[in-house]
């Protein structure tokens, strides 16, 4: 089965730094996109990013970039996410999303971690 874990998350101080990770497993991770997704209480859920199959190509958010990093670590099936200078408004459950192809379904179904939380506050 298709399994996505996320960890690292916690409270960190405004201008502070965490990185997550995210365990994949039941798939082909190595060929797989992978991105990130954030929600904070009473908003919906956003891109953070995403990250090619072979770590090639990045994307991220207006509202995270040149701050956080994607990145990939694939003997490990691994994807990461570097957050740096954090604000509060980052505070968040992060979770880790990709898409796979049912042949039950004929069609592409997401694929979300359970998340993790972040808070950002001093």
């Amino acid at each position: 089965q298709v399994q996505l874990v996320e960890s690292g998350g916690g409270l960190v101080q405004p201008g502070g730094s965490l990185r997550l990770s995210c365990a994949a497993s039941g798939f082909s991770f190595s060929i797989s996109t992978m991105n990130w997704y954030r929600q904070a209480p009473g908003r919906e859920r956003e891109l953070v990013g995403g990250i090619t199959s072979t770590g090639g190509s990045t994307n991220y958010a207006d509202s995270v970039k040149g701050r956080f990093t994607i990145s990939r670590d694939n003997a490990k099936n691994t994807v990461y996410l570097q957050m740096n200078s954090l604000k509060p408004d980052d505070t968040a459950v992060y979770y880790c999303n990709t898409k796979v192809w049912a042949y039950s379904r004929m069609s592409l179904r997401d694929y979300w971690g359970q998340g993790t939380q972040v808070t950002v506050s001093s």
